[in-house]
């Protein structure tokens, strides 16, 4: 233990050496027994052998990232680095997984803390790691079991990152500081980094085509999201306001039961704080004849996450104009949906449901001329959808990101992507160029979709779509009532 972890925090009290003497006697052994490996060991296995064979002959460096502080001596919930988890199923804080070059390929080892050994005072004093704190952690060689990983002590990377050549080492950079000013960056110019940035790249593009076992995590964590909108809706009255803060935290209540946590910051948007694409403050309330935007998704134990929206009527009915401007919405999805299969450019899916939103847009006489919204010299049209149609769903919300354009965005999809299909219309409340009675309106639908060998499934299709159908889904929760999410 070090010396700070020694001192302990500003308001603990000075032990007594009696005291510290007592707390080092008399602790049985604990080590766990008949553990066997983790089911998804080989999909874990199988990946780090897809980025061993894009590096040959070269060191491969992938820290998890570390605690970060929330306020004072508090921290927030770790959540492992994505390209980390995906590569080890390791979700401790400080890990380090080491790739070294062997004949045919690499060797791995993972690099973390140990159990708190009772030799020193760490286990009963150190609020972050000791295990009287934060609970009992796997030693490492129970993490070797379960991982199928060798392990070693975190202690001894700093030796071990020392002994690298910085020109055959590639680093995952940005996750933890400590390996980061360990490892010099190599390149100059606008060549600095470029090799750690092609370690970023490909780990990304790698996690595109999703495999068997992650399409199950996440059919997992959007099953769990649909319990979650339907919690929502029983709770939701018909005929006075609530907070937004109170349908949150009821989907929250969901996701801590169903999974890990939410996967990102739930948007509960009433009336017009749906025009607001990151609605997030939730301050505010529903009322009867306005619409909610709920933006929500849960994130399973093994990390990965839902990404769906609905948009219901508060009182359980649209207005007419409500109606016409959501079945344009969902126009535009179902003709996005059914342009995903493989081979197809993921920019053309985007463009086959803006121009429903804009044919959607000159229908309602907002504009002149779809044709003339749609070139791309004008994009008129995009003042009122704002942001693009999809996005790859995973382990991250907004996955792959560090892909390149031309796997990604220029790219073709291909069987096993996973992404979301989202378009949305959203008409601020200050916008005079639109007519009055539209302005503060905000509809969105969003679903996850798989694409197949053939085409796609909607993995969160538990929820409805069809404009009678959410009308009618309403009914039906409502007369189920609450339930606890149990």
């Amino acid at each position: 233990m070090s010396d700070e972890q020694a001192k302990g925090r500003s308001h603990d009290p000075a032990f007594p050496e009696n005291y510290l003497k007592f707390m080092r006697e008399g602790w049985a052994d604990s080590e766990l027994t008949g553990l066997a490996a983790l089911d998804q060991v080989p999909c874990h296995s199988r990946r780090r052998e897809q980025l061993s064979r894009a590096f040959p002959g070269e060191t491969l460096v992938i820290p998890t990232g570390r605690e970060k502080v929330r306020n004072n001596d508090c921290f927030y919930p770790f959540r492992p680095g994505s390209d980390f988890a995906y590569l080890t199923g390791e979700f401790d804080p400080d890990s380090v997984l080491v790739l070294r070059p062997v004949a045919g390929g690499h060797d791995a080892v993972l690099y973390g803390h140990p159990r708190s050994p009772r030799d020193t005072d760490e286990f009963f004093r150190d609020a972050q790691y000791g295990e009287l704190w934060v609970g009992r952690r796997h030693s490492l060689a129970e993490k070797s079991t379960l991982l199928g990983v060798e392990t070693a002590d975190v202690k001894d990377l700093e030796k071990v990152l020392g002994d690298l050549d910085p020109a055959r080492t590639r680093v995952l950079r940005g996750y933890d500081a400590g390996v980061d000013g360990r490892i010099a960056v190599t390149g100059d110019g606008d060549e600095a980094g470029a090799r750690d940035r092609e370690l970023a790249h490909t780990l990304s593009e790698l996690r595109l085509v999703k495999d068997e076992w992650e399409i199950a995590q996440l059919q997992d964590a959007i099953d769990a999201t649909v319990l979650g909108f339907e919690d929502v809706v029983r709770a939701l009255p018909a005929d006075r306001g609530v907070p937004e803060r109170l349908l949150e935290g009821i989907f929250g209540l969901r996701a801590r039961v169903a999974g890990n946590a939410v996967g990102y910051d739930s948007i509960v948007a009433a009336g017009s704080h749906a025009t607001t694409l990151h609605w997030v403050r939730n301050d505010g309330r529903t009322a009867p004849g306005d619409l909610l935007l709920m933006d929500m998704g849960i994130e399973n134990n093994q990390l990965y996450t839902a990404d769906v929206t609905r948009t219901v009527p508060v009182n359980g009915q649209f207005t007419p104009l409500q109606r016409e401007v959501y079945s344009i919405v969902y126009a535009a999805q179902q003709a996005g949906m059914d342009h995903v299969r493989p081979g197809v450019k993921f920019s053309d899916v985007h463009l086959t449901a803006m121009r429903v939103l804009a044919e959607g847009l000159e229908s309602l006489g907002i504009l002149s001329s779809a044709e003339e919204a749609l070139d791309k010299e004008n994009m008129y049209y995009r003042r009122w959808t704002l942001h693009g149609l999809s996005h790859m769903l995973g382990l991250d919300v907004h996955d792959c990101a560090a892909a390149r354009k031309e796997h990604y965005k220029d790219g073709e999809l291909k069987e096993g992507y996973v992404l979301t299909v989202e378009p949305g219309l959203y008409f601020q409340p200050d916008d005079e160029k639109v007519p009055a009675e539209l302005r503060g309106l905000g509809i969105r639908i969003e679903d996850d979709v798989l694409v197949t060998a053939t085409g796609a499934k909607n993995l969160s299709a538990g929820l409805p779509r069809k404009a009678d159908e959410v009308e009618a889904w309403v009914a039906q929760q409502r007369n189920a009532g609450p339930r606890l999410p149990l």
